[in-house]
C-alpha cells in the first residue's frame, strides 16, 4: 500500500469524511467535511465512495511525499498546486509516482481545499468515522510534520470519474458580498423587531477568530427583547447564535450539540458549503426565505 509522508502540514490540515451522525445525544457533533459537496466530488474523481477519508486544508495547504503510486484530486477552494514542479489543475484526477512531492499552495479564493487519494486514507474510525473533530478531540490529530498517512486499497479497479470540460462549479469565494439564505427563528421572539430587520438588511464581516466550530461575525448589534439566558437546547449546523454582546456566531461542522444562546435564524442547508468557504475579512449578507 502507498504511504504519504507529511513534509509540511499547512496552516490546519485535517482528515475528514462525511462525519459521525447519530451521536448528538451524548454531545458528539456530526463533524466531517465543512464543504461536503467538495469532499464528495474529490472522492468521485479518484474512484472512491463519497464518504472516503480525505484531507481538508485551511487557507494554506501541505507538502506531501509519496512512496508509491496514487491517484489524487483537488477540489474546493482553488489553490496553486505542483507535482514535482509541474502545475496541476483543480477538479481533475492526476497520477502520482513513487518519490514525487505534491505541494498544495494558498487558497486564491475561499478557505478550504480537499485532497482525495484513490483508496482513501486508512485512518482508524472513532464512532464510525475518521473525521477530525476539533471540538471533542475525536479522530486523528491535525497533520504535523513527519506524519505518515497510509492509503487504502483502490476499489473497483481504480476507475475514476471525469467531469465534462470545462468544469462548471462556481468559485467558492465571490467578489463583494456573499449572500446566504436563512430561515428566521426559532428564537426570533428573543430579539427586537429592529434586530430582525438588521439581520437581513445590513452586512456582517467574518472575524479572524473563526474555525470549524463556528464563524464569528462582526456587524450591527442584534439586541434582545428579553433578559437572561435560555436553558441549553439542541443545535444544528447553520444555527446562528447570538451571545449577549449582540454579535452572531454561525455554527459549522464541529459545533456543540447544545447551547443556551438564542438562535435568531438557521442557515439554509444548501448554503452551508458556501459558508464553510468564507475567509476572515470577507463580508456577507443574509436574506430570509421561508420553509418549503
Amino acid at each position: 500500500m502507498t504511504s504519504v509522508e507529511v513534509l509540511s502540514p499547512g496552516a490546519l490540515t485535517t482528515v475528514q469524511d462525511l462525519g459521525r451522525p447519530g451521536w448528538a445525544h451524548i454531545g458528539v457533533p456530526r463533524s466531517g467535511a465543512a464543504d461536503r459537496p467538495a469532499l464528495r466530488l474529490a472522492n468521485r474523481l479518484v474512484g472512491n465512495e463519497d464518504g472516503a477519508a480525505a484531507l481538508e486544508t485551511t487557507l494554506a495547504g501541505p507538502r506531501l511525499r509519496f512512496d508509491g503510486h496514487a491517484t489524487v484530486a483537488l477540489t474546493g477552494a482553488p489553490v496553486p498546486a505542483r507535482l514535482s514542479g509541474a502545475e496541476l489543475p483543480m477538479n481533475v484526477p492526476f497520477e502520482v509516482s513513487a518519490g514525487e512531492e505534491l505541494r498544495v499552495g494558498n487558497a486564491r479564493t475561499g478557505l478550504r481545499t480537499y485532497v482525495a487519494f484513490g483508496g482513501g486514507i486508512a485512518a482508524p474510525p472513532v464512532l464510525g468515522s475518521a473525521a477530525t473533530d476539533i471540538l471533542t478531540g475525536l479522530g486523528p490529530e491535525p497533520l504535523r510534520r513527519g506524519d505518515v498517512l497510509a492509503l487504502g486499497a483502490v476499489a473497483g479497479g481504480g476507475r475514476t470519474f471525469r467531469l465534462p470540460a470545462p468544469h462548471p462549479p462556481p468559485p467558492p469565494g465571490l467578489p463583494g458580498y456573499v449572500v446566504l439564505r436563512v430561515i428566521v427563528g426559532p428564537r426570533d421572539d428573543w430579539f427586537t423587531a429592529q434586530s430582525i430587520k438588521r439581520l437581513t438588511a445590513e452586512a456582517f464581516c467574518v472575524q479572524q477568530a473563526s474555525n470549524r466550530i463556528g464563524i464569528r461575525l462582526r456587524g450591527p448589534g442584534l439586541e434582545r427583547s428579553r433578559q437572561g439566558e435560555l436553558p441549553s437546547e439542541g443545535l444544528v449546523p447553520g444555527a446562528i447564535q447570538v451571545p449577549s454582546d449582540g454579535q452572531p456566531i454561525l455554527l459549522l461542522a464541529d459545533h456543540p450539540t447544545t447551547g443556551g444562546y438564542p438562535v435568531i435564524a438557521v442557515l439554509h442547508s444548501d448554503d452551508l458549503p458556501r459558508a464553510a468557504q468564507l475567509r476572515p475579512g470577507q463580508e456577507l449578507r443574509f436574506t430570509a426565505v421561508g420553509v418549503s
